[in-house]
């Protein structure tokens, strides 16, 4: 599978929100191209240097692990700006990149499965309980600013699943990029559920 890459200072998760504001002429042909076929593309995780291409810089480097983005939203406001919102579908493995003339990256990809879909076990149930009540705040503050207030969480909500949960939270709990790549790899949505729980009782969220 062939893909185009977008190296970015975050990481995606599967099921996750990401806005984005685009004005280099690579990523305005490349998300032209991907709306125009409904393809996603792929969001990498950067490791050196920097989103926006500078004259004599090194190219980039980026993790071996990232997440499809499929859009969802799409507005130019402008000539030569794009803003547009994703949501991250299915993780992927680099198999092997090249980098283009004009500055962008393809990558030959594996797709990685899906979190298999586990209960959160009681001793776990302080991190949902935390997050639906987190999320249901956020609502009223959108019912009370309006309907145009982005919450960063999307339905449908899933507070019954590990995965699910364990990247909401990975989402939103401040952390090292390098962590958070970490706990998006992780083949076990239960393990990332239990580091996401020490997390956030060392931040002192779930007391």
């Amino acid at each position: 599978m062939l893909i185009p890459l977008f190296p970015l200072g975050t990481v995606l998760f599967p099921d996750g929100l990401l806005p984005l504001r685009i004005f280099e002429v690579r990523y305005l042909d490349m998300i032209g191209k991907c709306r125009k076929a409904d393809a996603p593309f792929g969001v990498v995780s950067l490791t050196s240097g920097s989103e926006v291409r500078k004259a004599g810089a090194d190219a980039e480097s980026f993790a071996g692990i990232g997440t499809l983005a499929a859009i969802r939203e799409f507005d130019s406001p402008q000539s030569g700006l794009l803003q547009i919102e994703c949501l991250g579908t299915q993780r992927f493995r680099i198999r092997r990149t090249e980098l283009q003339k004009h500055g962008l990256w393809i990558g030959d990809v594996e797709l990685v499965p899906d979190d298999v879909a586990l209960e959160i076990p009681d001793d776990l149930q302080h991190t949902a309980t935390a997050l639906r009540r987190l999320v249901g705040t956020l609502e009223e503050r959108r019912g009370a600013q309006g309907e145009s207030v982005r919450l960063p969480i999307g339905a449908p909500y899933r507070f019954n699943d590990c995965g699910w949960v364990a990247n909401r939270w990975c989402e939103l709990v401040p952390m090292q990029l390098e962590l958070r790549q970490r706990l998006m790899e992780l083949d076990s949505p239960l393990m990332r559920l239990e580091l996401v729980s020490d997390l956030l009782a060392r931040t002192g969220i779930t007391e």
